[in-house]
C-alpha cells in the first residue's frame, strides 16, 4: 500500500507541474471598452474566456455593442450608462454600433 500512495503522490506532483491541476488558471478579469468620440476604445481588445467586458458610453448619444455574428447585443446603451457581457467562447468577434455602423471593433478571445 505505501508504494501505491507514493505513486499517487508522484502523479499529483507531475500533474501540478504540467498545469493539469487547476494551479495555472487565473481568475476572470473585467475589461473596459470606452465609447467616446463615436468610436470604441480600444478598437481591438484581447481577453480570455470567462472574462467580463464592460462598455461605458461617454458620448452624448446612445450606442450599442452588437456582434456581427449575433453572439452578443447590448441593445441601447444610453449616454452615461454601461453594459457588461461575460464572454465564454474563444474566437474573434467583430462588433459594431447598430445605430452608427461605421463604429467597429473586435473582441479577441484566447
Amino acid at each position: 500500500m505505501p508504494r501505491l500512495a507514493s505513486f499517487v503522490t508522484a502523479l499529483g506532483v507531475i500533474a501540478g507541474m504540467m498545469g493539469v491541476v487547476g494551479g495555472d488558471e487565473r481568475p476572470p478579469s473585467t475589461h473596459t471598452v470606452t465609447i467616446e468620440g463615436m468610436r470604441f476604445q480600444p478598437d481591438v481588445l484581447t481577453v480570455a474566456p470567462g472574462d467580463t467586458i464592460m462598455w461605458v458610453n461617454r458620448d452624448l448619444v446612445p450606442h450599442t455593442a452588437t456582434s456581427k455574428d449575433g453572439d452578443f447585443d447590448s441593445k441601447e446603451i444610453q449616454a452615461g450608462e454601461s453594459w457588461s457581457y461575460t464572454i465564454r467562447a474563444a474566437g474573434d468577434f467583430a462588433y459594431i454600433c447598430a445605430f452608427h455602423p461605421t463604429m467597429t471593433a473586435t473582441l479577441r478571445v484566447k
